[in-house]
């Protein structure tokens, strides 16, 4: 083979080395990196839906614990209801009997007591609002108000002011809320 031969023989082999690879990074930015990126698109979809998936056996496990648990959970609420919480009937005469009890045990005089019926629709229970004026030394005030608060009867304290009474009292104005069985 002549030496013009030989020089053509390369150039040819260089063009085509050169071609090759131009074609080899065309097809990688055209094909290659695309579907690099198409596949981890898709595996992070794959992940997210795996994490959705296992979140949401989760919460079905959890569902089934609590349907397991919904008989005896709603006995516990019929003898607490039954326990704690009057009917409507009998609510007027309970709060006016457990005030005058815990008033007398505190050592306080109670000075007035008015009810306010809020019966919600909505709501499973009625609350009988318990508007409560006593007088009487500050620590009979606090003994009479935890009384209230921790009593056996469903009674949420709402809201309670001081103010200076006679003779130096103290005069305790509270609202509560009693709730009763419709």
């Amino acid at each position: 083979m002549s030496a013009l031969r030989r020089k053509v023989l390369v150039r040819v082999l260089e063009r085509a080395a050169v071609a090759f690879i131009v074609l080899d990074v065309a097809l990688v930015f055209a094909f290659v990196r695309p579907l690099d990126k198409l596949a981890a698109t898709e595996w992070r979809r794959m992940s997210t839906a795996r994490h959705r998936v296992q979140e949401a056996q989760a919460r079905v496990s959890r569902l089934e614990m609590y349907q397991k648990k919904l008989p005896e959970a709603r006995e516990q609420i019929k003898v607490f209801q039954h326990d704690h919480v009057p009917p409507r009937r009998r609510g007027f005469s309970r709060a006016w009997r457990l005030v005058r009890e815990l008033s007398e045990q505190s050592g306080i005089q109670l000075s007035s007591l008015a009810y306010r019926l809020n019966s919600g629709h909505e709501d499973p229970l009625e609350r009988l609002g318990i508007e409560v004026n006593v007088v009487g030394p500050y620590p009979g005030l606090l003994k009479f108000a935890h009384a209230l608060e921790t009593a056996s009867d469903f009674v949420l304290l709402q809201d309670f002011t001081f103010s200076p009474g006679q003779g130096g009292s103290l005069e305790l104005r509270l609202t509560a809320d009693m709730y009763l069985v419709p």
